[in-house]
């Protein structure tokens, strides 16, 4: 199956278009966004992240992310019990009238700049593209009821940078988990979706029911759109969380940056009768406890399995 290619200005009065989509959801959560209206954001966007990553390994970790506080640079995440081979800088929309997290370098203030208009601008893209998702999965039926949305206060952006070697030294490299056979090992974004900047290098891959491991090759200009668990499990398993890798850089570093669109705060995933009839596959649990277990496992070994939605599943 292919990776459809959706104009997101044109989508929603295209049924063709929405076809696809649903196709693509239900097979391997994956498709692209054309005509997204983002590309000066993404540009400076760019340019920031490759500044950030080309810092000093002291430079970087002077923002270093804690237990406590999951936002900044990191270069030890886990993913399947195995250590990426990657660099991260995680940050989110400040909530006002509480604490900031959010770890900024002090001196290059246009670096703060761009990633918030990169924030701001993904989070409309966001919105648009699930309302997309709904409609092709919802066909020509009813969209006035009130279907769940995505917030702002819980998303995230997340700059990543694949080396070529291992990020850490000789050292570090003794006391930590060795590196998986991969970049970053398969899994599943736990959000609703995911927006996900490549640049031109490659490497990464969905899982598709039908075809196995397939390419998600880049193409210029593009997003490519990715489901996450939260809507596997508001649609009961009919659509599918994207399962995805990405294969090692031997020739070439990577840079790429996700979008996580996530449900609010207290929001409780459960299937929605909206979306199905057939009786609940998963009991229900709340957002905040399911990103924290996330986040808590990506950090540190907690010598079990990830944590994933089949852990609420009822049947």
């Amino acid at each position: 199956m292919k990776i459809p290619i959706i104009d997101l200005s044109l989508v929603k009065q295209d049924e063709t278009q929405l076809e696809l989509v649903d196709n693509a959801c239900r097979d391997h959560g994956f498709f692209l966004l054309v005509n997204h209206g983002m590309q000066k954001e993404i540009e400076a966007m760019w340019e920031a992240s490759s500044s950030f990553f080309s810092q000093t390994k002291e430079e970087k970790r002077q923002l270093y992310r804690t237990e406590r506080n999951p936002l900044g640079y990191f270069d030890k995440e886990l993913t399947k019990k195995k250590r990426d081979r990657k660099e991260v800088f995680d940050y989110m929309q400040p909530r006002p009238g509480s604490a900031d997290f959010n770890q900024w370098p002090r001196e290059n203030k246009s670096f703060r700049f761009a990633c918030e208009n990169f924030f701001d601008a993904a989070s409309n893209a966001a919105t648009k593209t699930l309302e997309v998702v709904y409609k092709a999965y919802l066909g020509a039926s009813d969209l006035n009821f009130e279907l769940p949305g995505g917030d702002k206060r819980t998303s995230t952006v997340r700059l990543n940078f694949y080396p070529q070697g291992d990020p850490l030294n000789e050292k570090e490299q003794s006391e930590e988990l060795p590196l998986g056979e991969l970049a970053l090992n398969h899994h599943t974004d736990p959000g609703i979706l995911t927006l996900l900047f490549q640049d031109m290098v490659g490497g990464l891959q969905a899982l598709s029911k039908s075809n196995g491991w397939i390419d998600i090759a880049p193409q210029k200009g593009e997003i490519v759109v990715n489901l996450g668990d939260s809507m596997q499990v508001w649609t009961n398993d009919n659509y599918r969380a994207a399962v995805h890798r990405v294969l090692m850089m031997d020739q070439s570093p990577r840079y790429s940056s996700p979008y996580f669109f996530n449900p609010e705060r207290d929001m409780v995933l459960e299937p929605l009768s909206a979306f199905s009839k057939a009786s609940p596959i998963y009991r229900p649990f709340t957002w905040q406890e399911y990103i924290r277990g996330r986040v808590d496992d990506n950090f540190s070994e907690l010598a079990e399995d990830d944590i994933q939605i089949s852990k609420y599943r009822v049947r």
